[in-house]
């Protein structure tokens, strides 16, 4: 029931919704209530008062009403034209007169009995009550023979000449107004929450819609990149961190799209370097076991067979080398050496290479001798490299250039050669996989596009920096710092 992030979204927000009305509805009754209570106890109570003050005016200015008894057996029909008159509430309440006793002497209203036996009265409890505290409110039980149930009554004695002579009571008999209008209330209430809450459904639905679908769309596109198609984008809608999600896995995407690319490429190139080598390999032995080549030429091919299993062994040290860092596997002890003595020897090691493109060579170091810290082999892995790439890379005549300074704290290499150069587009990639600028495999015949993903490894590896600046047909210059000793 609960699968689809919709259906949660849905149910989590009716929840809350009903969850918050039936509060609401809560408070609001238990508001209502006791207002409604209170207002009721308040209007009874001003009753209550204002007739028994009414009863002593009576008492007090006639010298005819001498007591209550005669008061309200001669004009009961005068009290309750005034009742009427004095009280606008009063068609809404029940008066009652007793004496001391609790007899009843005068009647009126719907909430009381018509006709009240003289056995019947007042219970001495209520009547104390009233004497102790000059008015008294409370609510009758239901067996009360007078009063009866569901009434609010108040109680207040009556004097003359500061004397109690009797107990005037006013009822509420409107106990279901409160009820009434609460249960308008309650109807109100509801009927608003389901409108609310039917805009509110609409609303989840069409927020929730917003936020689902994209979310659907990389669910399907991470389907696709299981099953190999890259060209799968999602679509980007909005500033939200939703789009700002759909951007990052188009990002993605096309960064997949990219090393795949770069794999296949990797994989042609490295099926053609090797089994270039190993058809030449395989036809020269052949050829020597069949009889084919003189034993005067044996040694001639046997040096070509030698050269292209040292190309071999190269081609499959560079892929264990990559297979190593990538797990971790390949550790780097830092030592001191000389940084612009290895730089000699790799340029003199070159030496046949660049006499045959006849290069123009400046070497520059800011010190006879300068000492970094680093890792003897992996540096001069690099070095080699970047050397390598430059002469196999350069025009005939052109310059090549190998500078070592020292500033910053660190120890800068430069290495530069007139050339080919990088093309702008390439150079955000030329550290990646194998990544090969030279495609069509014109000037670099044996490369994988290993060699500077191995040179920025090591680089990281050692905490520095590379980089690489470069005019597409003028001149290429790689440039790393190492640690000075």
């Amino acid at each position: 029931m609960f699968r689809s992030v919709f259906t949660k979204y849905i149910t989590v927000f009716m929840l809350i919704i009903i969850i918050s009305f039936i509060i609401q509805l809560s408070i609001i009754s238990t508001l209502i209530g006791n207002y409604s209570d209170n207002a009721k106890n308040l209007e009874i109570t001003r009753a209550a008062l204002a007739f028994s003050s009414y009863l002593e005016d009576r008492l007090n200015e006639s010298l005819f009403y001498y007591s209550l008894e005669r008061l309200c057996e001669g004009s009961p029909v005068t009290i309750s034209t005034s009742l009427r008159t004095m009280l606008n509430f009063a068609n809404h309440m029940s008066f009652l007169v007793t004496d001391t006793n609790g007899v009843v002497l005068f009647n009126k209203g719907d909430g009381l009995p018509k006709d009240i036996e003289d056995n019947i009265k007042v219970s001495h409890d209520i009547l104390n009550n009233v004497v102790k505290n000059s008015y008294y409110l409370f609510e009758p039980t239901q067996d009360d023979p007078i009063f009866g149930k569901n009434l609010i009554v108040c109680g207040v004695v009556v004097k003359k000449d500061n004397a109690v002579v009797g107990i005037s009571f006013a009822c509420s008999t409107n106990a279901g107004l409160a009820d009434a209008v609460l249960d308008s209330i309650i109807k109100t209430v509801v009927l608003s929450s389901l409108w609310i809450m039917l805009a509110a459904l609409i609303a989840v639905y069409y927020i929730s819609d917003r936020v689902i679908s994209p979310i659907k769309s990389m669910r399907n596109a991470a389907k696709s990149f299981a099953a190999g198609n890259f060209d799968v984008r999602v679509p980007v809608v909005g500033h939200d961190e939703v789009a700002e999600l759909a951007s990052a896995f188009n990002n993605m995407a096309n960064s997949l799209a990219h090393l795949e690319e770069m794999r296949n490429t990797f994989l042609e190139n490295v099926s053609h370097d090797l089994r270039t080598p190993m058809t030449t390999i395989s036809g020269f032995i052949d050829s020597i076991l069949d009889g084919a080549i003189p034993p005067s030429q044996e040694k001639y091919y046997l040096n070509i067979i030698s050269n292209e299993v040292k190309r071999l062994s190269r081609l499959v040290t560079t892929l264990l080398d990559i297979t190593r860092m990538q797990a971790g596997e390949r550790k780097f002890t830092k030592t001191a050496f000389d940084i612009c003595e290895m730089a000699r020897q790799i340029l003199i090691s070159m030496e046949s290479r660049i006499n045959d493109k006849k290069l123009i060579v400046e070497f520059n170091c800011d010190h006879e001798n300068m000492y970094v810290s680093a890792d003897r082999d992996a540096i001069h892995q690099i070095f080699y490299n970047l050397c390598d790439n430059a002469v196999k890379f350069s025009r005939e005549g052109g310059k090549f250039r190998v500078t070592i300074r020292s500033y910053a704290r660190k120890i800068h290499v430069y290495v530069y050669n007139e050339g080919q150069g990088i093309a702008e587009a390439d150079l955000p990639f030329i550290f990646e996989r194998f990544y090969k600028s030279d495609k069509s495999r014109g000037l670099d015949k044996t490369g994988v596009g290993l060699g500077l993903y191995i040179v920025k490894s090591i680089i990281d590896a050692h905490g520095e920096t590379i980089d690489v600046k470069s005019e597409y047909g003028s001149y290429c210059e790689f440039h790393f710092t190492l640690e000075p000793n």
